[in-house]
């Protein structure tokens, strides 16, 4: 069986939450979902992001949850297809409410450009182009 990897999000509102990255096109999991969490499924077999209510989230941990408003706990980091992906998926996310902290970065081989979700959860789009990698 292959390593997965599931990230696990604090969110303040889980419905809103589904709401705003199923605009974005990802679904969820209905085996792993309930009231106080669900799966959302960045790639099959094994990126997958786990959306947990804020109580549920702190029952994992005694530390207090990170204020992203006043912090950043992580950069959550998807490559994309392509720089019209990149920007197609932070237009969606902008229009679903997201906020766009600055511009797109354009290094030639590599293009980034990210969003802020609806709880302030840092994600950020990258497109490589090995065949403009400098030597």
């Amino acid at each position: 069986m292959p390593t997965s990897i599931f990230v696990n999000l604090p969110v303040k509102d889980l419905n809103r939450s589904v709401e705003f990255f199923t605009k974005l096109g990802y679904t969820f999991n209905p085996q792993f979902t309930d009231e106080k969490a669900t799966c959302m499924i960045i790639e099959e077999p094994s990126i997958f992001v786990m959306l947990l209510t804020e109580p549920f989230f702190k029952s994992f941990m005694d530390e207090e949850i990170c204020d992203t408003s006043k912090s950043i706990e992580s950069i959550i980091c998807l490559s994309a297809e392509s720089r019209e992906k990149v920007d197609e998926i932070v237009r969606k996310a902008k229009d679903a409410g997201a906020k766009v902290p600055g511009a797109s970065q354009d290094y030639g081989f590599m293009y980034n450009h990210g969003f802020r979700d609806l709880d302030g959860h840092c994600w950020e789009f990258s497109y490589m182009d090995m065949s403009q990698f400098p030597q």
